[in-house]
């Protein structure tokens, strides 16, 4: 091959290098361009939004606790009293779930040497009811065996939970587009339809209101509760092109 070829074969590869340079990944809130004049400029933006509203669903956890001498005498009588709760709640038209039961012994390590003292039995219990019935059913639950409030959550059910997901996700795309529109406007430019949206995960948050009875003959006055608001978050990424 001639050798004076060679510089111009050398400054057209290097040309060609150079057309194919510039594209860049974008990132949330900037602006990406090319040097094609055939591929779009686009902002690729973030959008969050929460939404709260009233609990509609409360989630009760109880429990009934026994010690006594021998294995089988503590879980007698919380077998017992854990039948005496079950068919009041189910008087009440309460469906209760067993959560956990245990049974174990129990120890005096004050001497030398371990001590067996006795053995403990527990079996918890949770069931769901309306906000407004909540601390009624707790009243129920105490004077019928239970020892132990676990948790009281207020919460959404699924349906009225799916419902606010939609009403934050409508949020979260409008403030990704204020967003980019923000973006754009500073580079004297508009905002396109989308190219592209993705959706993230979603975050809740209920309300849990925990409450202890030592006893069963703790209860006086009658239980009340004044549940706060639940939320409901969402977030989406979304890629727009620029006008």
């Amino acid at each position: 091959m001639d050798r004076r070829v060679l510089p111009a074969l050398l400054v057209a590869a290097m040309l060609a290098l150079a057309g194919c340079a510039g594209a860049a990944t974008n990132a949330p809130g900037q602006l990406q361009t090319t040097n094609s004049s055939t591929a779009a400029a686009t902002v690729t933006s973030g959008g969050t939004a929460t939404v709260s509203a009233s609990p509609d669903l409360a989630v009760i956890g109880v429990a009934v606790e026994a010690r006594a001498d021998t294995a089988a005498e503590a879980r007698s009588q919380v077998a017992t009293q854990v039948e005496e709760l079950q068919s009041a709640l189910t008087d009440a038209g309460y469906e209760a779930e067993t959560t956990a039961f245990r049974l174990s012994p129990e120890y005096d390590y004050a001497g030398e040497t371990r001590e067996l003292v006795g053995y403990r039995a527990y079996h918890a219990l949770q069931f769901e009811t309306t906000p407004d019935d909540a601390g009624s059913a707790v009243d129920l639950a105490v004077d019928n065996g239970a020892t132990a409030i676990q948790t009281v959550q207020f919460t959404l059910s699924d349906e009225r939970r799916a419902e606010l997901r939609e009403e934050a996700l409508a949020a979260a795309v409008n403030d990704a587009r204020a967003t980019a529109e923000t973006v754009a406007g500073a580079a004297d430019r508009g905002v396109g339809s989308e190219l592209s949206i993705q959706v993230g995960s979603a975050g809740f948050q209920p309300y849990d209101s925990r409450v202890a009875y030592e006893t069963a003959a703790d209860a006086g006055a009658s239980t009340s509760f004044e549940p706060g608001e639940v939320s409901v978050t969402a977030s989406v990424t979304v890629t727009y092109e620029l006008e």
